[in-house]
């Protein structure tokens, strides 16, 4: 088994880092620079910056909030929200950002995937899938994709789909799961583990975490390559080394 990354979240609205249930009833929870520069000095493997209603409110990613958190962060930087196209991305790489993450737009035109491959490389492409459970007399996929921070369901199987985003040349798979997102009370671990078993990509697992038991689950029941959290680590409940630390103790391969 590879090291397994742990992984702050940034959700931005209106420049601050807030945090909901579900993707909604946001509360404010910290400010960016703070919280970047506090990750990267607990040895945060990586840091997920994303701009949550750029899509929603039909605007690009705001490069002025990006900027601020881009000058203080030292780890690996990936930035979300409002990309859909070929020069939304140059704009962030310009920047110093070392990955880009497409979800929406990802859906509704899928050729940007490989375009996006072809011009920066496959190692800074990550594409963000957002998935719901269906009840089975539904009609719809047991797990289904849906898009614009949650808010429109697409009617695509989310493995499916995964293994088409693969195939189209994504370097990683972001996955949150929408049932689980903020509940604390675990990870969905039967949609990651879908996905994890569906590519031969890392997939991140996203949704849900409220204890350090629920990254070991993700990663050994859902077989997530890292397991990315806000609230706990945002509200000071948990500190990055001491997931670090359980999951050593757990026989999981982290960066210590």
């Amino acid at each position: 088994m590879k090291e397994i990354k742990i992984i702050p979240c940034l959700d931005i609205k209106e420049g601050r880092v807030v945090k909901g249930v579900k993707f909604v009833n946001l509360r404010d929870a910290r400010d960016p620079v703070e919280a970047a520069t506090t990750y990267c000095k607990q040895g945060a493997d990586e840091l997920v910056f994303l701009d949550i209603f750029a899509t929603v409110e039909n605007r690009k990613t705001r490069l002025e909030w990006v900027k601020r958190v881009r000058n203080v962060t030292t780890i690996p930087f990936a930035v979300g929200g409002g990309i859909a196209s070929i020069e939304d991305m140059k704009a962030l790489i310009d920047l110093g950002v070392d990955k880009v993450s497409i979800n929406t737009a990802a859906v509704k035109n899928p050729r940007l995937i490989a375009e996006a491959a072809k011009e920066f490389g496959k190692e800074r492409l990550v594409v963000a899938i957002d998935g719901r459970k269906n009840p089975p007399e539904s009609g719809l996929p047991r797990l289904e994709v849906v898009v614009k921070s949650g808010n429109e369901p697409t009617g695509i199987d989310i493995a499916d789909w995964a293994k088409r985003v693969e195939e189209l040349g994504a370097g990683e798979i972001l996955l949150t799961s929408k049932d689980t997102d903020g509940t604390r009370e675990g990870y969905d671990l039967e949609m990651t583990r879908a996905v994890a078993e569906a590519v031969a990509i890392p997939v991140t697992a996203s949704g849900g975490a409220g204890t350090m038991e629920h990254l070991y689950q993700a990663v050994a029941t859902g077989k997530a390559s890292a397991v990315l959290a806000a609230s706990i680590f945002h509200f000071g409940e948990i500190s990055i080394p001491q997931a670090k630390k359980y999951l050593q103790e757990k026989g999981i391969p982290v960066r210590i």
